[in-house]
């Protein structure tokens, strides 16, 4: 910071810009006296020392209250921001002094909440206990949705392509494979194109399902469609329909492994060639750096360092 701006910044008195922003959100000195609790000709008076400082007018001052000049607006505008930086670092450090306190909205898709985040938020939560983390269970298209909106603080999901307006971290990598029964006409090959899978029923998840998506858009390349015999809403459920003869399916590698000792015991996996079956799991946010310090934690905690933040708008 050059000299002349540590002087303009040493003039500026914050309390004098809470008290203009008073006075153009009620339009009236006098109204703003009232709700800020002090006289009116103290308002006045460093108002008038503000636009001394300024050396410009900020308010056309008139018998019905008080309107905003071009500079006045401008002012508004930046001060604003700095109040509201102001109180957001008041309430980050308040939870550093209190130990850091809060809860956090994640939304994840299923991929995550059955292979990967059970153990990554048990290790969170271990170290930060006053931290509270709602986890809810969406579609990847969803959570994205959710996180442009506000309805999550954190979204941790495949990103659809075409995601504009968040920006993202890598968090873990995701295999597919095909799931059969041991006695499949498949069960003997250790990889396969999934387009070999299309002569046979398949168990599925929901058509919206990231997962669903790729398998669909593999089949329609092909000229061909899926066999879906039996639609599902989760994995467990899936392995289930498999070990029953109801059908073939595709699911995440390590998903399947964790079933393996109880329900997907009769059921061997077959690695996918596919290219689109090697997939990474993000997390995503409007702006990381503007979170709340409970939420960058978490971010932190589940970030991969291999990679920088990476906006996903063009």
């Amino acid at each position: 910071m050059i000299a002349s701006e540590r002087s303009f910044a040493r003039r500026i008195d914050l309390t004098s810009l809470q008290l203009f922003v008073a006075v153009c959100e009620l339009g009236s000195i006098g109204r703003a006296a009232e709700r800020e609790f002090i006289a009116a000709s103290a308002i006045s008076k460093r108002l008038s020392d503000l636009e001394a400082t300024l050396g410009t007018p900020l308010l056309y001052r008139h018998a019905r209250g008080v309107d905003l000049t071009p500079a006045g607006e401008s002012l508004l505008h930046h001060a604003r921001s700095v109040l509201y930086s102001l109180e957001k670092m008041q309430g980050e450090l308040s939870e550093y002094a209190d130990g850091v306190r809060g809860h956090v909205r994640v939304h994840a898709n299923i991929s995550a909440i059955v292979q990967f985040l059970p153990e990554d938020l048990g290790a969170f939560t271990r170290e930060h206990d006053a931290i509270k983390i709602d986890l809810e269970e969406h579609l990847s298209s969803e959570i994205v949705r959710a996180v442009h909106e506000g309805a999550a603080d954190l979204g941790v999901c495949h990103v659809p392509e075409g995601t504009t307006e968040l920006q993202s971290l890598p968090y873990r990598h995701d295999a597919l494979v095909l799931v059969v029964p041991a006695r499949h006409p498949l069960a003997k090959r250790h990889t396969i194109d999934f387009s070999e899978s299309l002569d046979f029923d398949h168990v599925g998840l929901h058509t919206n399902s990231s997962i669903y998506v790729a398998m669909h858009q593999a089949a329609l390349a092909e000229g061909r469609s899926i066999k879906l015999r039996i639609h599902v809403t989760g994995l467990d459920a899936m392995c289930r329909m498999i070990d029953n003869g109801l059908g073939i399916g595709v699911m995440p590698l390590r998903a399947f492994e964790l079933m393996q000792g109880g329900i997907g015991r009769g059921l061997k996996s077959i690695a996918l060639k596919d290219v689109w079956a090697d997939r990474e799991i993000r997390l995503v946010a409007r702006d990381f750096s503007s979170l709340p310090v409970a939420a960058r934690l978490l971010v932190k905690h589940l970030h991969s360092p291999s990679a920088p933040a990476e906006a996903l708008a063009a």
